[in-house]
């Protein structure tokens, strides 16, 4: 896409776009933006480190995923995008004083809430949302002092996405495979430590509705000292309809046939499996009633077939011991500022095709524009999307660029009357080049740092 100027503006003060999020979603609907020539783009994110869920969701031996930051850097280091890292939009600053400063708003904030189970018992001690989970062994500030208890044999993952098989590869993998990856030293010493020994994965529907993907699947068949332990019964019938499934369905299926039919070395001393045709209808407290040591299943049949098919309930039951349960059924947005539509049942910010339902200048992309689904390739594609329908309004006059807006100045005075004060790209790398240097001498890609307050400091000096 070759550089051009928006018509009616001169290149010094073109256009300006404010986004809201430094996730993929923001990052890469800045990479857009900023192919036009004149425009200017800042990213506010309420944390003072960028890149969302890269840093903070992608699984520590996943290093190839998260290789995107070096397209990102790229992207907060351009002369035309600046980063306002530690601002919370919607407390610090509203949607609408940013309408008043940029030429369009555009939200990529992500999912940062957990849908809900809805069932007794959820909220004991023992019990975690996988995003929470996730967040503790990634370093996220807000998860840090969460301290699962791993002295218990099995663990139960509720759902069978990707961040279900992160989660018991986490839990199951040596600590040798871990410990040069960034996980954080914390999470790497409890897991040092940990008594589990057994994971089992559950899902609603059955083996041709798994949801996660076949290079998530295949790490776990392969996990050292680890056996797959299944059964049997749930994979009935499987085999007569592998010839009409898609390909990336069926080479899914024929693993995990594969992996029932073998099963693996019973010397292992850890296993896994998927326990298919069991939805979660209440968490066990112990005799004291203090903590988690269960989780009542029901079990279902279904209706229908293939991608479509429904659960539903056989009126079975059937209860498992286990003293730790993470719950990896969804991520949810949720809405930031008043002055922004929000559909509650979906969990969006209602659009159409990026362009926020009835508020001109306003627009989304990522996970709060289509929900929590898809890779960090849908995200992109997603984005580019809503970045290329932002410059088609301008292109069309749909945006009163006649009108100068003032940016990134108007809100950094606002935000300092607030007291608010932001981090930059620039001492992001301060941060960044001292996690490098603490993980250099543990000998591991980096050491996040987990405490808000020392990140600033380190930034400000």
């Amino acid at each position: 896409m070759p550089l051009r100027c928006v018509r009616g503006l001169s290149s010094s003060s073109g256009p300006r776009v404010c986004i809201v999020g430094g996730g993929p979603a923001g990052f890469y609907t800045a990479q857009q933006l900023l192919k036009v020539g004149n425009t200017a783009v800042d990213i506010y994110e309420r944390l003072p480190v960028p890149f969302g869920l890269v840093r903070f969701g992608v699984a520590p031996d996943h290093p190839e995923v998260k290789n995107v930051i070096n397209t990102f850097t790229q992207t907060g280091q351009h002369e035309r995008c600046s980063f306002h890292g530690n601002v919370n939009v919607g407390k610090d600053v509203t949607i609408d004083e940013l309408r008043q400063a940029y030429h369009a708003v555009v939200l990529s904030y992500g999912a940062e809430g957990n849908r809900s189970m809805g069932i007794p018992g959820e909220g004991l001690p023992g019990v975690f949302s996988a995003k929470d989970f996730v967040g503790w062994y990634n370093g996220l500030p807000s998860n840090k002092e969460l301290h699962p208890d791993l002295s218990f044999e099995t663990a139960v993952i509720l759902g069978q996405g990707n961040v279900a098989l992160d989660v018991a590869r986490i839990l199951l993998a040596p600590v040798e495979m871990l410990k040069e990856t960034d996980i954080t030293q914390n999470a790497l010493e409890a897991l040092a430590g940990s008594k589990v020994r057994r994971v089992l994965i559950v899902g609603r529907r059955g083996p041709l509705q798994i949801a996660c993907t076949i290079k998530e699947l295949r790490e776990m068949v392969n996990l050292p000292n680890t056996r797959a332990d299944m059964l049997p019964a749930d994979f009935e019938g499987i085999a007569e309809a592998l010839k009409d499934l898609p390909r990336p369905r069926k080479r899914l299926t024929e693993l995990m046939m594969k992996a029932v039919k073998e099963g693996g070395d019973d010397k292992a001393e850890k296993c896994w499996g998927f326990r298919f045709f069991r939805s979660p209808v209440e968490v066990l407290a112990g005799a004291d009633g203090k903590r988690a040591t269960g989780i009542r299943l029901a079990l279902n049949k279904l209706e229908g077939s293939g991608e479509s098919a429904r659960a539903e309930v056989t009126g079975q039951l059937e209860d498992v011991d286990c003293g730790l349960i993470i719950s990896s059924i969804g991520y949810k947005s949720i809405p930031i500022d008043p002055a922004v539509p929000f559909d509650p049942r979906r969990a969006i910010v209602p659009n159409e095709m990026g362009r926020v339902q009835d508020t001109a200048g306003l627009y989304c992309s990522g996970w709060v524009k289509r929900g929590p689904t898809g890779v960090i390739a849908t995200t992109m594609n997603d984005s580019f999307d809503t970045a290329r329908v932002l410059i088609q309004d301008m292109e069309a006059g749909k945006l009163d660029l006649s009108v100068n807006k003032p940016g990134a100045q108007a809100i950094t005075a606002l935000l300092q009357t607030r007291g608010v004060r932001a981090v930059l790209f620039s001492q992001w790398e301060k941060i960044n080049a001292a996690e490098e240097k603490r993980g250099k001498s543990l000998g591991k890609a980096r050491e996040k740092l987990l405490d808000v307050d020392e990140m600033l400091k380190i930034a400000w000096s």
